[in-house]
């Protein structure tokens, strides 16, 4: 049986492959949980100090898989929509918290919880056939995957309500204008490639820092300045006492280049 998801390691990155090309590499349960569940394992994995998400073939996800999805709703389960509770916001919290660094390499087509993944990632790299498709509304479906959390902190307000209302697509270079998209290569054969030179690049950097970086932005997004003054004072505390920070001093005042350790 092919595995759903595929793991793989190179050096400290940590590449997760949603391995259902034939079907876009639409989220069923076996994906859904396999991601939910690999997840949980890198948050504590001090060897892997940053992640890739990216999808196999020509897609990146094309979201919820429908045909699984009518199978429970034809079933007369009483809470079709439970895998929100079980998967998705399980799936969400923990890409969106995860303590280093996530980048996803969207190549093709990103469309409902799979352009949700996406937008959960710290960093998006896209090409020529990229394309994002918030499709929940044309199945009469309200916004998951942490999708009405992060979109209007990527896009606006204004631009989320169309986003999600209209459900038109979004080509890559729009994407790129609007904040959906980091970085826009020219050959979509170079999307997975940069985005795992990117993920080195941040692998090889102050992984506590990052971690504690992405928790000051979570808490500064929803909170006051107090709120974000406390996080940065904890933060600090956290990252001046890694051995990170004092060899990285050090190095400078001797004008040397640090080299981190993710500790």
């Amino acid at each position: 049986m092919t595995e759903p998801l595929l793991v793989d390691r190179t050096d400290a990155v940590v590449t997760l492959t949603l391995n259902r090309p034939t079907a876009m590499n639409s989220l069923d349960v076996a994906l859904k949980e396999a991601l939910r569940d690999v997840l949980a394992e890198l948050e504590t994995d001090r060897s892997c100090r940053a992640v890739v998400l990216a999808g196999a073939g020509g897609a990146f996800s094309a979201g919820q898989d429908l045909r699984e999805h009518v199978r429970t709703l034809e079933s007369g389960d009483a809470k079709p929509l439970d895998t929100v509770r079980a998967h998705y916001n399980p799936i969400a919290a923990r890409l969106a918290n995860l303590p280093k660094p996530v980048v996803a390499a969207v190549r093709g087509m990103a469309a409902g919880a799979g352009a949700s993944l996406a937008f959960l990632a710290d960093f998006r790299i896209g090409g020529p056939k990229t394309r994002f498709l918030m499709a929940f509304a044309g199945v009469g479906l309200a916004a998951d995957t942490g999708a009405s959390w992060t979109l209007p902190r990527l896009v606006g307000h204004a631009k989320a309500v169309e986003l999600l209302m209209l459900a038109e697509p979004v080509g890559a270079e729009d994407a790129c204008r609007l904040g959906l998209l980091t970085r826009l290569v020219d050959d979509d054969e170079q999307v997975l490639p940069t985005a795992q030179e990117l993920a080195a690049r941040l692998a090889a950097g102050p992984t506590v820092a990052y971690g504690a970086i992405k928790r000051q932005l979570s808490i500064a997004d929803a909170g006051t300045l107090a709120d974000a003054l406390a996080a940065e004072a904890q933060a600090q505390a956290i990252c001046g006492a890694t051995s990170d920070h004092k060899a990285a001093t050090i190095a400078f005042v001797n004008k040397q280049k640090p080299a981190f350790e993710g500790r």
